[in-house]
């Protein structure tokens, strides 16, 4: 037996999650995400990937203090973003494009993401 087609060609997760106030962990909520995903879903349709990309609501995804985060499959490519410039570069740059944007990419013994840690750096 075979796997039938897939229905999408990419699913984006976007987590959504909201933890109690004060959660050292925070969360993606309290950070914007809810917002972020609905600029993607408006950024996917715009760019014309309709039927071929679904941008989903997560609930937590493990990874708040990395947050706003998101994967995309089949890839598994994990990104943190912040702003909805960060959203419009991974829509043009993977989804649409097929690349990826290194700068956001989030990897698997990630504590902070890197530019954060160069951005806090910097400021010391």
């Amino acid at each position: 037996m075979t796997d039938p087609a897939p229905y999408f060609d990419r699913h984006v997760f976007f987590c959504t999650n909201e933890r109690p106030p004060g959660h050292p962990r925070g969360c993606c909520k309290e950070k914007g995400s809810e917002a972020l995903r609905d600029h993607m879903k408006a950024a996917a349709k715009e760019a014309g990937l309709g039927k071929k990309v679904r941008v989903n609501a997560a609930g937590c995804l493990d990874r708040c203090e990395l947050g706003p985060t998101l994967v995309i499959y089949p890839e598994g490519v994990w990104y943190t973003c912040a702003t909805t410039g960060d959203v419009d570069e991974i829509v043009k740059t993977h989804l649409v494009e097929g690349g990826r944007v290194d700068r956001l990419m989030l990897y698997p013994d990630e504590k902070v993401p890197a530019h954060r840690a160069r951005k806090a750096a910097a400021a010391d």
